[in-house]
């Protein structure tokens, strides 16, 4: 007796309507990450200690933090703690220095650290 002949169903994916007319083929998804290239060449005059303020979007965004160290990597980068108490490594390009406030046994008075440039 001969053995009979073995039938797959055919595939779903051939089953699928073909796409909009004139549509382009390869669309864009909305997941896809945009990687911004001037990353890359960083943001120079921060040292450990001094005040920021971190600018852009995400996590802790428009909060002031200090400083905490500064790692070596391909994309320039520190490590702050913020006011809060909470750290987090930033892109330095996302930074935005701040002035340090006076000490507290300094003799200008209010007005004249108001007044100066």
């Amino acid at each position: 007796m001969r053995k009979r002949k073995t039938t797959y169903p055919v595939a779903r994916t051939s089953r699928r309507p073909a796409g909009p007319a004139g549509a382009p083929e390869q669309q864009i998804r909305t997941t896809v990450a945009s990687i911004d290239l001037s990353a890359g060449q960083g943001r120079d005059g921060f040292t450990t200690g001094s005040r920021v303020r971190i600018a852009g979007v995400g996590l802790y965004s428009g909060e002031e933090a200090t400083v905490e160290s500064i790692p070596g990597g391909v994309i320039p980068s520190v490590l702050v703690r913020t006011d809060a108490g909470r750290t987090r490594r930033v892109r330095t390009i996302d930074l935005e220095p701040l002035q340090s406030p006076p000490k507290a046994g300094s003799s200008a008075s209010a007005e004249e650290r108001v007044q100066s440039p």
